[in-house]
């Protein structure tokens, strides 16, 4: 099983922390938030990951060289000279995905106990071109699903801004968990340019497409945006003796 992860981002709204050190390798506990990602994708029995660079990478390449790539295959995607965003991190590391079989993209500070498995089955059943994870939780931005849990638009809370892309008289608001299965069939259906955000890839897919979301409300998860966030998650653990 094949998967990527974004780590390319510089993690701006943890300066103080990320001055020095990429956003991949701020210690959650002490574990690099890469290495928990990691080994969370291979407990579920991936052994090909592709991992987007841009911030200090060469701290990120020397890390993993020094851990031996965790003994599985791992390849670099190099963004130095220009960060990609979502949409052209994936759709520039689509050479990695030349199997024809789904993939996991994973968010490398998202921290979480979503079964991977369990949403990997989910995406498979539903023969879907993407299966997104989502939670019920506040915040300023939601995906929208019709009532058989296909993605039917979006919504921005702060500027009323709203795309639907199928008609539903009764569309369920979800927050997207960063956490993505795809099918690489994908590549041949995206035109963009080069740096864009795969959210719109998607909304614009779902007119003719299937893209599903995996409900994993249930499940604890934290996005370490922020110093506090990282504070938050590491509190939890602690307290849960549970990582």
């Amino acid at each position: 099983m094949k998967a990527m992860i974004f780590a390319a981002g510089k993690g701006t709204r943890l300066k103080s922390l990320t001055e020095y050190t990429p956003k991949a390798l701020i210690k959650m506990n002490g574990v690099p938030m890469l290495e928990i990602v990691i080994l969370k994708l291979k407990a579920i029995g991936v052994n090909e990951i592709v991992i987007n660079v841009h911030y200090l990478a060469e701290q990120i390449i020397d890390f993993l060289k020094k851990k031996n790539n965790f003994d599985i295959h791992i390849e670099i995607s190099d963004e130095q000279k220009q960060l990609l965003d979502t949409g052209g991190g994936l759709k520039k590391a689509s050479w990695f995905f030349n199997d024809k079989k789904p993939f996991i993209v994973h968010n490398v500070d998202i921290i979480s106990n979503i079964d991977l498995l369990k949403m990997y089955e989910n995406h498979i059943k539903n023969e879907a071109m993407v299966s997104v994870a989502i939670r019920k939780r506040i915040s300023s931005r939601y995906f929208l699903f019709n009532q058989q849990n296909e993605l039917s638009g979006w919504k921005n809370i702060k500027t009323s801004e709203s795309i639907i892309t199928k008609s539903d008289k009764n569309l369920n608001e979800r927050a997207f968990s960063g956490i993505h299965i795809i099918d690489p069939e994908i590549f041949n259906l995206i035109n963009n340019s080069t740096n864009f955000s795969i959210v719109n890839t998607y909304l614009e897919l779902s007119k003719t497409r299937k893209i599903i979301g995996f409900d994993h409300t249930n499940d604890y998860w934290f996005d370490i945006g922020t110093i506090d966030k990282l504070r938050e998650t590491e509190e939890y653990f602690l307290k849960y003796n549970n990582c």
